[in-house]
């Protein structure tokens, strides 16, 4: 009877659990069902676990999470937790790299086991098939790494005639080349539970037990939710990284602008002391070539081989940010400058060829320590069927030489934006140079001419000077050869704004930003970011202006998707699917607030810290995750309940 109103064959999704009594005498087990894709139900049936007490288990590790300030910090804190609820001799948190190698990022053990913390792993001890269902699967216990497996009768499934899909299922047996790899560290137990951020298998949280150790579904369910609400707020902290350097960027911008005025140059602004542009990158050195120039702060190279270096970056694929670790391996040539620029990243701040921004970080000479020798991953006995994971896990130390601290995503981040920046008011500048003196003007009228940003430049009347390609592209067609800036008003939505604004640049030599919508040949609206400034060589002289748009759409998507995520996240996990008495109820809702003030958080944190383009779909996983840690939840409580309501029957 406890399974029919389960029985609708749409439901798919987290298995959902049922508890009922067996046997003689009779005993309490979690009948857990699934719906696999192929049709059908698989009901696996487990003892019962202990009664959790879930509002003060949760509350109280939620509220951990939530405070967490660094993924380190965050790190300690869930090893810390799932040791506590869990026993396990061992607990790791372990974080894939950019090369699929792990390491192990914080740990909690038993007194007395060695200590395998920042131990390294290579990418071959987890394949790539293992990882996938690491994403599909977020937690898989085993019990015993001496077990016995038991095949299916019958082995085929009657439905499809084919092996039945196992991959959602907890009793399912693992690979025997993994139990070997267990079996070669001497681990008896194991609880592993995926830490998935943006959609990608970020890290593992990895238990370890030295004897068979059972957990039961209550349990896992918990360890399932933490890690939904572990990974939701790497997320948040992930992001608020990059919403520094956007501050950084912002204050740089405005420096560089206050600069042209008052020096008629913006490149002393880039080293001002006071606001050094190597924090953002954590970088040991930076350094600015525009129009043969060289200018540096920091630890850098010389200048013939920073030239040098500005060749080999002029042959590389034109991109935002060129960025390497290990500038000997890619440029051998250029191997003289491993000890102050073994990395480098590297931001064109025009389109020209020569000119960029340049961070250095120094060799790093460091020892990795491996968890076993990484080049040795596989052994290979008497026949090709004897394959095995390798058998030693002696720490192997290994000299990296001739590479330095790897640039983050956030570092590659941060150099993308200031780089834009700096590529903006590099553009805005050479406008200005260009009504200063009219003797370069076919020069630098060219680079604005080629600039793929639509630039716009007049007289102090307000007559265009000087109309890019990529500003026409922007303009129906019929408005294309227009003679004065306020006769852009009639293809601007709200036209009459548009002439204040104007008006205000042009008679009172004030600056404009702001946010425009172009009609389009199709009379469709697109969204525009302006940025205007009167040309002022002097505080009571002015030249004309400059005008440089900006497309928006990916703002105003990132918008968009903050509000359907504020309006969707409070709409789809008020409604539960499952009804609960009272009680189970203020339990559910006090701990599910928890949980949506956690991806709150996140989501207030994602839409300060990332590039607009990204927005929508990290607001999208952390909005997927919340209502599956919702619905775990759900489940979780109406589990505690019917377990802590059930009187003794016989089956």
């Amino acid at each position: 009877m406890r399974i029919l109103p389960h029985l609708d064959p749409t439901v798919e999704g987290t298995p959902i659990a049922v508890r009922c009594r067996i046997g003689q005498p009779a005993k309490d087990y979690d009948g857990l069902i699934h719906r696999p894709p192929e049709g059908g139900m698989v009901i696996e049936l487990e003892r019962a676990g202990p009664p959790l007490e879930l509002a003060g288990l949760l509350g109280d590790a939620l509220e951990i999470i939530r405070n967490a300030g660094s993924v380190r910090a965050l790190s300690e804190d869930a090893a810390s937790l799932f040791q506590a609820h869990t026993g396990y001799d061992r607990v790791m948190v372990y974080r894939f790299d950019n090369e699929g190698h792990g390491e192990v990022l914080s740990e909690r053990r038993r007194h007395g086991l060695e200590s395998f913390l920042g131990n390294r792993y290579p990418s071959s001890d987890i394949p790539q098939m293992a990882r996938r269902l690491y994403e599909r699967t977020r937690v898989r216990v085993l019990v015993d790494v001496n077990y016995q497996p038991v095949p299916l009768e019958p082995r085929l499934s009657p439905l499809t005639g084919r092996d039945l899909d196992m991959s959602s299922c907890f009793l399912r047996s693992m690979s025997p080349i993994h139990l070997q790899y267990l079996k070669n560290m001497g681990v008896g137990a194991t609880l592993v539970v995926s830490l998935v951020v943006g959609g990608k298998l970020w890290g593992l949280i990895a238990c370890h037990h030295y004897q068979p150790r059972f957990i039961h579904f209550e349990l896992r369910s918990v360890c399932e939710l933490l890690a939904e609400a572990i990974a939701t707020r790497i997320t948040a902290l992930e992001s608020f990284a990059q919403s520094q350097a956007e501050l950084f960027v912002q204050r740089l911008e405005q420096r560089m602008i206050e600069a042209i005025s008052r020096e008629g140059d913006w490149r002393g602004a880039i080293f001002d002391a006071s606001q050094p542009i190597l924090q953002p990158l954590g970088a040991s050195g930076c350094a600015l070539i525009s129009e043969g120039e060289v200018r540096t702060i920091g630890d850098v190279p010389g200048t013939q081989d920073i030239r040098d270096l500005v060749v080999w970056l002029d042959h590389q694929p034109r991109t935002t940010v060129i960025a390497t670790a290990s500038l000997a391996q890619e440029a051998p040539d250029l191997a003289r400058l491993t000890r102050t620029a073994s990395g480098v990243v590297a931001a064109p701040i025009s389109s020209h060829a020569g000119e960029y921004l340049i961070w250095f970080r120094p060799e790093r000479v460091h020892t990795v320590t491996w968890g076993g020798d990484p080049q040795k991953p596989f052994v290979i006995g008497d026949s090709p069927a004897d394959l095995s994971p390798r058998r030693s896990f002696a720490k192997w130390h290994q000299v990296v030489e001739g590479t330095s601290e790897p640039w983050t995503p956030a570092d590659l981040a941060a150099a993308r934006t200031i780089g834009q920046s700096v590529t903006d008011i590099v553009l805005q500048f050479r406008a200005v140079r260009t009504l200063i003196a009219q003797d370069q003007f076919e020069q630098f009228s060219r680079q604005v001419r080629s600039s793929g940003q639509p630039v716009l430049i007049t007289d102090v009347g307000g007559r265009i000077l000087l109309m890019n390609d990529a500003f026409r592209d922007v303009l129906p067609k019929a408005r294309q050869t227009v003679v004065k800036l306020d006769e852009l008003a009639d293809v601007v939505h709200d036209s009459d704004e548009f002439r204040r604004n104007v008006a205000e640049l042009i008679e009172h030599r004030r600056s404009w930003r702001g946010e425009i919508q172009l009609r389009t040949d199709g009379n469709e609206l697109r969204p525009m970011t302006v940025r205007a400034d009167p040309v002022m060589p002097t505080r009571d002289r002015t030249l004309g202006c400059v005008l440089i748009l900006t497309d928006n759409a990916d703002r105003r998507a990132a918008d968009a998707a903050r509000s359907r995520f504020q309006e969707g996240i409070l709409k789809s996990t008020r409604v539960g699917r499952i009804r609960l008495d009272s009680k189970s109820d203020l339990v559910y809702q006090n701990l599910l607030s928890a949980v949506v003030e956690n991806a709150q958080l996140a989501a207030l944190e994602i839409t300060y810290g990332v590039e607009a383009s990204r927005i929508a779909d990290l607001l999208e996983g952390v909005r997927q995750s919340t209502l599956r840690t919702a619905e775990v939840l759900e489940h979780l409580v109406l589990h505690a309940a019917r377990t802590a309501g059930d009187p003794p029957s016989q089956s």
